[in-house]
């Protein structure tokens, strides 16, 4: 018999053993995220995988906010963000620092997540798009590569908080083995 575990069994940390905790070496560039729910979602996604930091770029909005706050449930105090005017800007800090660039998107010479595997101690930043347009051109041309989910159904599109879910995860099993 499976009996759900108990907050106590949970193990959690604190939001001080977060902080000092090892980070997975992968940022999250959110390129103008609208919604305020996918944005609470991405941190805590962020949270459970202990990413290491995520950028807010252009209209993004920016905790502390309430409809954040709904999603996020306190992971906008754990997980390291800063905001940046541009995506670009966020980018061309990222590269000064040694990162990968990958934008997420779906696009000519994508590289299928399935079939993506990082090289060996890298840093990665990863680039989720807005929910309308996606990532925009410019920002995958300034991108290392792309990593695109394969999907077969009729709509071709997921909810970005579900994507950043999806990569995110991906990147986890590949870094920690």
């Amino acid at each position: 018999m499976n009996n759900k575990l108990s907050l106590k069994e949970l193990n959690r940390i604190s939001v001080e053993e977060f902080k000092e905790a090892e980070k997975l070496p992968l940022v999250i560039v959110l390129d103008n995220v609208r919604s305020m729910n996918n944005v609470g979602s991405v941190f805590r996604t962020s949270d459970a995988f202990v990413v290491e930091k995520i950028y807010l770029c252009g209209i993004t909005p920016k905790p502390p906010h309430r409809e954040i706050n709904k999603t996020a449930l306190g992971a906008t105090e754990t997980v390291q963000w800063e905001y940046t005017s541009t995506t670009q800007e966020a980018i061309s800090d990222l590269k000064q620092k040694g990162y990968k660039i990958y934008s997420i998107e779906q696009a000519t010479n994508s590289v299928k997540l399935n079939e993506f595997v990082p090289v060996k101690n890298s840093k990665i930043a990863i680039v989720m798009g807005n929910e309308v347009d996606g990532v925009d051109q410019e920002i995958i041309n300034l991108s290392d590569s792309v990593i695109e989910i394969p999907q077969y159904g009729t709509k071709h599109s997921l909810n970005i908080s579900v994507t950043t879910g999806i990569v995110v995860w991906h990147l986890f099993n590949c870094i920690k083995e």
